[in-house]
């Protein structure tokens, strides 16, 4: 059900934030007229450049749906939380010899990891007796009725109505504040009402997870500081995707350029191209041990078909007047390589080279499941043992976020030893 909300508001949010910047950028715009316009044509990847202030608005509506659904005190708006507070419900029991009497249940609910006493009731004069509770919030608590009455553990005993609503085993009674579920044995299970909101162990509020990464970036975890950690994951990442590169570029040009090379070798990428590196982990302990060697040949294994696949539509894509044309004019084939097939495919290959490393990055993590003792991908795995929900979102944004500088970077580099994309 949460999901579905959260999903809901992005939408609502995503076409708002569309709505609200097209117009603003309409107001603000110069009038343009059919003749300064018909440069544009639609569908023109090359014309296509990223909306600065979607890039913005995107990630804030990401943070502001964050905190709205974890409590955040950064966030101003929140969706309904748990209750927390005083409660309760009426039962009425049957005894027996067949008489009924009612008893009130007096709950408090309050905060994970806070003490609270039990409230203070009187008993009643019926058989049916009083009781208290205490339970955290999205938390439930078991009410055992039939050992609080009297006669509660004689045969005819059972709790027949809560809040005046019939009850068997197995059904659920919705209550002010919550609702009671009757266990098969009779036993009265009270959930308060959890709300919208996320519990921590599940989704940790923003400033809890900066809280965890301050910690860490000062005391280090697991021996190692966070530096050590993001280092060595970077490190084996680099060191897959660069022996995956250096392999799998000769490897597409060969199959790009020649039959034989094609035909030999085009089985082996198409049958490894979908296996999922995850898969390869047993092959990988079994072959290379679990130490170093281990993750980057599985990492390198993440880019190797990437980068062969890359590499050949690069060649199979350069238009064949530009290799007629270099043939006019007297050029080699290594000429004809080097400086028509190379520079039209570069295209090609840095976009599976952005590719690649993405999966390298993803992949990273089950990599160094693989008896590592230092690395983001670690870090993450033994936060989760111990339900570090904070650690593991933490490990996660940092991974995300190198990533994103990598695929920047790459980007950059792009832009300037391929200046000629997208363009005749």
């Amino acid at each position: 059900m949460t999901g579905i909300v959260i999903l809901f508001i992005y939408v609502a949010l995503f076409v708002g934030a569309w709505v609200a910047v097209t117009l603003v950028q309409r107001r603000m715009e110069p009038y343009h007229d059919l003749t300064s316009l018909k440069t544009v044509t639609f569908g023109d990847e090359s014309a296509v450049r990223s909306n600065r202030w979607a890039s913005i608005l995107s990630l804030v509506v990401i943070f502001l749906i964050w905190g709205a659904f974890t409590g955040s005190r950064l966030v101003p708006v929140h969706v309904p939380g748990p209750f927390v507070g005083d409660t309760g419900f009426t039962y009425t029991a049957r005894n027996a010899a067949g008489e009924m009497d009612t008893a009130d249940i007096a709950v408090v609910v309050h905060k994970v990891g806070a003490k609270v006493d039990d409230p203070e009731i009187e008993a009643g004069d019926g058989f049916a007796k009083a009781d208290t509770a205490t339970v955290a919030a999205w938390r439930s608590v078991l009410i055992r009725a039939s050992r609080n009455d009297d006669g509660g553990r004689e045969d005819g005993y059972a709790v027949i109505e809560i809040d005046g609503k019939p009850i068997e085993p197995g059904a659920t009674v919705r209550t002010a504040n919550g609702a009671v579920t009757m266990t098969p044995k009779g036993s009265l299970s009270f959930s308060p009402s959890k709300g919208l909101q996320m519990e921590p162990i599940w989704m940790p509020s923003p400033e809890d997870v900066v809280g965890r990464f301050i910690e860490i970036a000062s005391d280090g975890y697991q021996n190692f500081t966070l530096w050590e950690h993001l280092g060595w994951s970077l490190f084996r990442v680099v060191a897959g995707f660069f022996f995956g590169t250096l392999i799998g570029i000769p490897l597409g040009y060969a199959m790009g350029l020649s039959g034989w090379f094609r035909g030999w070798f085009d089985p082996i990428v198409e049958f490894m191209r979908p296996v999922p590196p995850l898969a390869l982990i047993p092959l990988v302990i079994i072959w290379f041990g679990i130490w170093e060697t281990g993750k980057i040949v599985l990492l390198f294994l993440a880019a190797l078909w990437i980068m062969a696949i890359a590499a050949r539509a690069g060649v199979s894509g350069v238009n064949i007047t530009k290799v007629h044309a270099a043939y006019s004019l007297g050029a080699s084939r290594r000429q004809i390589l080097w400086h028509v097939i190379v520079p039209n495919s570069l295209p090609e290959i840095f976009t599976g080279a952005r590719v690649a490393m993405g999966v390298c990055w993803g992949t990273v993590v089950a990599a160094e499941l693989v008896a590592a003792q230092k690395g983001a991908g670690m870090m993450i795995i033994a936060a989760s043992k111990f339900q570090l929900t904070d650690i593991v979102i933490m490990g996660i944004v940092l991974i995300g976020i190198i990533g994103f500088g990598i695929d920047m970077l790459m980007r950059r580099v792009e832009g300037i030893l391929v200046p000629w994309k997208g363009r005749a």
